[in-house]
């Protein structure tokens, strides 16, 4: 099995950091160069490549999955780096509540004013996904 798509508890959990939305904007650069290079040769080659998917048991609103283990106490309403391969080149991030229920936000600035890592965000996130 690919180590990809099958977690282990030692890397499923990680907390959200100003480190982490870097690494998504140079995801997102760097993908943004491929498709500069693709459209420049032969669009042919560009036909065949699989599209990734967002996973079904990581949506919104559903329960985490038991295969991703138990979260840490100290994580459990905490914004995490997301498990889905799908939004590893998105911005955003999740939160997981004591309900093991998943939520999903944008890390781009709030009201163009509060970026993901403000106070004021997060007091507001905390209130939202409180069970």
């Amino acid at each position: 099995m690919d180590p990809f798509f099958w977690p282990s508890e030692t890397n499923s959990f990680r907390r959200f950091t100003p480190e982490s939305l870097a690494a998504i904007e140079e995801r997102i650069a760097n993908k943004k160069k491929e498709q500069v290079k693709i459209k420049g040769k032969n669009k042919d080659q560009g036909a065949g490549e699989d599209k990734l998917t967002p996973q079904l048991d990581l949506k919104i609103c559903k329960k985490l999955p038991s295969l991703y283990g138990d979260i840490p106490a100290d994580l459990v309403g905490e914004p995490l780096e997301d498990f889905d391969p799908y939004y590893s080149d998105h911005k955003t991030f999740m939160v997981v509540n004591k309900r093991r229920t998943i939520f999903r936000f944008s890390a781009t600035p709030a009201l163009f004013i509060f970026d993901p890592f403000n106070l004021l965000r997060k007091i507001a996130i905390k209130i939202m996904v409180h069970s």
